[in-house]
């Protein structure tokens, strides 16, 4: 048997049994000894779907004396088509064993393999090795090097690399380009480009990616507009349609894709993702719907990732069924972010049934599943099971991801859940998981409004970048827990950071000033914000003022300004009036301002309630049961009061002469023992609190069923000193609960912390915090 005869048998061979036969004339004929048939051979049965690859190895390894042709196809075939890069150099070693000879073909195959490791060390070994044989001048093997130094991050190396090389072809351009765009290295990228002898399409096209992901958009488009007189493909036009996506340029996206299509350019599933993507962002369904049309036409729409964008287009835009629709059609295809992206879908349109029957029904889970759920949870105020599903999370071992963390500790916020958000802080720590401005600024907002004002300035004096929202939690939250002083100091600090501040900050400001009284102070925020800062006042800041002014009894004043407002005034400015009227006991501008409100709003609870009791404190019983009859008239319910605590990591919940709970007997028992160290401490009940025609004794009975003290009640039983009782109000406490809390801190000793709707009262040995004025 003869060379020729092998080849042409070769190319007839179709069964596996017709290959073993060739291989056994072979053997017989003494052709396998020949280093060319030998290596004919192997070539054909590694590539072969007739011939397995162990057969072919097995081949090999009884070779006498392969040559570096057959060197090169096993270890090649080891890598491309077996995938198996460390086998291809675990045989170059026996390769090396065997004082076989390379050839030029051997070390660029065996540097792809390092590439594909990504191991540098490998290729420096390697890298040697080609010095020592003499095949660093050899224009091949040097673009392959310096491709893996670029893929291994040392940009450096591959620049030397680059260099020295005796030729510089396009390849070498390309390369060492590619190289500076995956690291991001726009100034060394743009010297190359520059430098380049011939700029090609495929150098230009690398440098608008790189521009679109550095947000050099008119760089990007100067390219662009250079490559379209030259010559521009396909590829061109989708980097800087994607350029204008990433870069949040939506509708400019929209109108080159719009003339890519005009200009006849064929379009794939990466340029139609990138114009689904700008769709999403500014919610243009309808231009989606066109751009998902076009897909089928041009067949890419079976594409997972397009799918994906489609999903995320569709349930943004609140087009559910449409979404739905597309994840019920896509079967096999679909991937973990089509299941993650439908959930999000639901939750984003409030279907929380629908996500949890999809969550709950997913092959596999990753962090991002259990994040978009717990996210979706808190989002919709469903804090609970966001908390839940949080700690599910920590039993099936997944590690949560920044997301998944800020929206349990904003569910512990709301919840007032203090015990639980510190051990998720533990838990960070512990784990020493990177804490951005984002987390530690929701850790901070948790702990002040939780009322530990001591955690969160820990959390603050951590950090070491903070951002303008870091700042202005830290001052809302300090004057929310009455520290007023240090408040508007840290808004110096800010100020002396050059950090600027913004509308929020002056709401910390103002709002400080507003629990304190501090009018003249208040005065002179409210004038920097607009001289100094150049702050247009919103209608918070008014309302602030307006707040401030009441408080202090300023009613005239705060009715002047109120008219002088360049805004109409919303119903919580009226509101902050009417408020303050009933406090102040001015009868006549708060009965003025409560029918205007009821008028504007005529489904609002409080503001009936503020004026009944207006009506109430002069005895007027009949304007009361007026009210009352209008509020039943337009079905207005009375908000309850509630007040939640946190005992041993539970949270529970109290309402007014709540008689559900079951420790009720025990807790009624403690109220029976307060009410008798209270009488010792002198405390007499403020029955005005109480608008109904009732006697005296039914108005002390009611007074004290309130629900901050059931909840206080509880926290006297349950919860051991030095602990805190902290309870968590969703109404301003009444003037005799204050009183009444007060008086506990002092006679049973302990530190009692009460969230209002507006503000912290840390009550201790007799006093609060607020200095009674709130």
């Amino acid at each position: 048997m003869k060379v020729s005869t092998l080849d042409a048998a070769l190319q007839r061979c179709q069964w596996a049994r017709h290959f073993k036969q060739i291989l056994s004339q072979t053997i017989l004929t003494g052709l396998i000894s020949d280093p060319y048939a030998a290596s004919r051979l192997i070539n054909f049965s590694s590539r072969s779907a007739l011939v397995p690859f162990h057969y072919s190895l097995r081949i090999f390894h009884h070779l006498h004396n392969p040559n570096a042709f057959t060197w090169n196809t096993i270890m090649r075939a080891h890598f491309e088509l077996q995938n198996n890069p460390h086998q291809a150099l675990t045989l170059y070693k026996l390769f090396l064993a065997k004082h076989a000879k390379p050839d030029n073909y051997t070390y660029p195959t065996l540097l792809q393999c390092c590439v594909a490791r990504v191991s540098e060390f490998e290729g420096r070994e390697l890298h040697a090795h080609v010095v020592r044989f003499g095949f660093h001048q050899d224009a091949y093997v040097r673009n392959t090097l310096i491709n893996l130094y670029a893929v291994c991050g040392t940009m450096s190396a591959a620049r030397q690399v680059f260099e020295e090389s005796p030729v510089l072809d396009l390849v070498s351009w390309n390369t060492v380009l590619a190289g500076y765009v995956q690291a991001g290295n726009v100034e060394e990228a743009e010297c190359l480009y520059k430098g380049m002898p011939e700029k090609n399409t495929i150098a230009s096209n690398s440098m608008i990616v790189l521009f679109g992901r550095k947000g050099c958009v008119e760089k990007a488009r100067r390219i662009f507009d250079e490559v379209r007189v030259r010559d521009m493909d396909m590829v061109s036009w989708s980097a800087m349609v994607s350029c204008y996506e990433q870069n949040e340029m939506c509708e400019e996206a929209l109108v080159l894709f719009v003339e890519m299509k005009a200009n006849g350019v064929a379009v794939d599933e990466v340029v139609v993702v990138s114009v689904v993507s700008a769709c999403s962002r500014i919610l243009n369904a309808e231009m989606g719907r066109l751009v998902h049309g076009l897909a089928a036409k041009v067949g890419v729409d079976d594409y997972v990732s397009l799918k994906n964008a489609l999903i995320h287009l569709y349930s943004s835009c609140g087009e559910i069924v449409d979404a739905q629709r597309i994840f019920d059609d896509g079967g096999v295809l679909l991937d973990l972010i089509s299941w993650n992206s439908m959930i999000s879908g639901y939750l984003r349109c409030g279907s929380i049934e629908d996500a949890e029957q999809l969550f709950y029904s997913m092959p596999e889970k990753d962090v991002v599943s259990w994040s978009a759920m717990i996210s979706g949870y808190a989002q919709q105020e469903f804090f609970s099971e966001a908390l839940a599903l949080f700690q599910e999370m920590q039993l099936h071992g997944a590690r949560p991801d920044e997301t998944a963390l800020v929206s349990a500790i904003s569910a512990c916020t709301h919840l007032a859940a203090l015990d639980l958000g510190k051990w998720i802080h533990a838990y960070i720590s512990k784990n020493k998981l990177q804490v951005n401005i984002i987390l530690s600024t929701t850790l901070i907002d948790m702990y002040v409004k939780c009322g530990c004002v001591e955690n969160a300035l820990e959390v603050f004096y951590a950090m070491e970048t903070k951002g303008v929202s870091t700042w202005n939690a830290i001052i809302l939250g300090l004057a929310m827990n009455g520290l007023v002083e240090q408040s508007l100091s840290m808004f110096a600090d800010m100020k002396k950071t050059r950090t600027l501040p913004n509308e929020i900050t002056f709401m910390g400001v103002l709002g400080a000033c507003r629990h304190m009284g501090l009018v003249d102070e208040g005065r002179h925020y409210f004038s920097s914000m607009i001289h100094e800062h150049k702050i247009e006042p919103n209608i918070k800041h008014y309302g602030c003022m307006v707040d401030l002014f009441g408080r202090a009894g300023l009613l005239k004043e705060a009715e002047e300004l109120i008219e002088s407002m360049p805004m109409a005034p919303d119903v919580a400015t009226w509101g902050a009036l009417l408020g303050a009227c009933r406090k102040h006991h001015d009868n006549e501008i708060g009965e003025r301002v409560g029918k205007k409100l009821i008028q504007l709003q005529p489904d609002h609870d409080g503001f009936h309630v503020l004026l009944s009791n207006i009506y109430a404190s002069k005895g007027n019983w009949g304007n009361v049961l007026e009210i009352r009859g209008i509020m039943a008239q337009h079905g207005v319910v009375k908000t309850p009061g509630c007040s939640m605590i946190e005992a041993n990591g539970i949270v529970h919940e109290f309402l007014a002469g709540d008689k559900t709970h079951p420790q009720i007997s025990d807790i009624e028992h403690m109220l029976d023992v307060v009410a008798a160290k209270l009488k010792i401490e002198g405390y007499v009940p403020t029955t005005s609190e109480v608008s109904l025609d009732i006697d005296d004794e039914e108005k002390e009975t009611a007074l004290f069923r309130h629900s901050e003290k059931l909840a206080v009640a509880f926290g006297l039983i349950t919860i051991a000193p030095p602990t805190p009782i902290r309870v968590m109000k969703n109404l301003r406490i009444c003037n005799d609960c204050h009183t009444v809390v007060k008086l506990i801190s002092k006679a049973f000793d302990r530190e009692i912390v009460v969230r209002d709707r507006h503000r912290f009262h840390h009550f201790r040995h007799g006093a609060c915090s607020c200095m009674d004025f709130w």
